[in-house]
């Protein structure tokens, strides 16, 4: 009976070890350094991609967390791009079910995929980017899409009427289509531009699924149905806005043309500045990664955690760029 009573107490002990995250060091016999911090909790982080730039600042940010909290483990993943859907539906499934981890940070490509991979789930589980509505989310980290975007087509017609254009449309290179991300990016630069009076050619929107290579494509595709120009060309993200200027460059019509762009991304910065890409809506994605793990964390250990944690957008321009440039080259150096 004593036998049975000691296993079930270890069993509690284990359990309460791996169910909350804290801050304690345990003395070991370590000949080495004679103490090691306990990792008391472990945290997934599965992001849409871990294969651009954008994405690679939210890394940061996730795994500074562990470096400044060596009892969490963090373990930072991604499919090799954002149509990836089954790579990222196995990375998905198999966390949830491998029993290792005590929390999960999930920035979905398919948020109703993963509204009902995540069904019934126990353990908490943040949502980082694009929102999943679903019970089992504890928190939403990220920012006002719409909002965001919104700003950045208002302050590109303000662009355009100063680079002299006076009959202002835009036309959208969105990413892929269907996603909440970019569904509400497109709805903030269609009510941005069109407040500010400009028009909006939403029966022209190009679908480039978030790649260079596809927006230049979809650049070409308008500079032969537009010879004449278009005032402004708002991209889902800045690797596409880059790549649809360069596509323009050369196209006379095109010479005054407002690329904007949105993720504020270093190379985003270093384009602006040589006078490419225009303007670019940002924000702190390094924050976004911070913040989502530190949310699992407060989920772990059953402190309050805000159903909605986002930080605040901005406009970067030629006037920005070098400052902006400085803190990101700052962050993965």
């Amino acid at each position: 009976m004593k036998k049975i009573l000691l296993a079930a107490l270890m069993a509690s002990a284990l359990m309460m070890s791996i169910t909350a995250c804290g801050s304690n060091t345990t003395n070991t016999d370590d000949t080495t350094s004679g103490t090691t911090a306990d990792t008391t909790c472990s945290v997934s982080v599965i992001l849409k991609t871990t294969a651009s730039e954008y994405w690679q600042y939210v890394v940061a940010g996730a795994e500074a967390y562990e470096t400044d909290h060596p009892e969490v483990n963090v373990d930072v993943k991604g499919p090799s791009s954002e149509t990836a859907y089954d790579e990222q539906q196995n990375m998905i499934e198999t966390d949830l079910h491998s029993g290792t981890y005590n929390a999960m940070v999930i920035a979905p490509l398919q948020a109703d995929l993963v509204k009902t991979l995540i069904s019934g789930q126990d353990i908490p589980i943040i949502n980082l980017d694009t929102r999943i509505d679903a019970p089992e989310i504890v928190s939403f980290v990220g920012i006002d899409q719409e909002a965001a975007a919104k700003l950045g087509a208002e302050v590109a017609v303000i662009a355009a009427e100063q680079a002299g254009w006076e009959n202002i449309t835009a036309i959208a290179i969105s990413g892929v289509q269907g996603d909440n991300t970019a569904t509400a990016r497109l709805t903030g630069y269609q009510e941005g531009i069109e407040d500010a009076g400009g028009d909006f050619l939403e029966t022209e929107i190009q679908y480039a699924d978030a790649v260079a290579d596809k927006a230049a494509n979809s650049m070409e595709a308008i500079i032969q149905n537009h010879p004449e120009g278009v005032a402004i060309i708002a991209c889902n993200n800045d690797d596409m806005a880059m790549a649809a200027a360069r596509t323009a460059s050369g196209h006379a019509a095109y010479a005054n043309t407002i690329f904007l762009g949105f993720d504020g991304i270093s190379s985003a910065c270093e384009s602006i500045l040589a006078g490419e890409e225009t303007l670019s809506v940002a924000y702190d994605c390094y924050d976004l990664g911070y913040k989502s793990v530190e949310a699992a964390v407060q989920a772990i250990n059953n402190e309050d955690v805000e159903e909605n944690i986002s930080v605040d957008a901005t406009v970067i321009d030629k006037d920005t760029a070098q400052e902006r440039l400085d803190y990101l080259n700052a962050l993965l150096g």
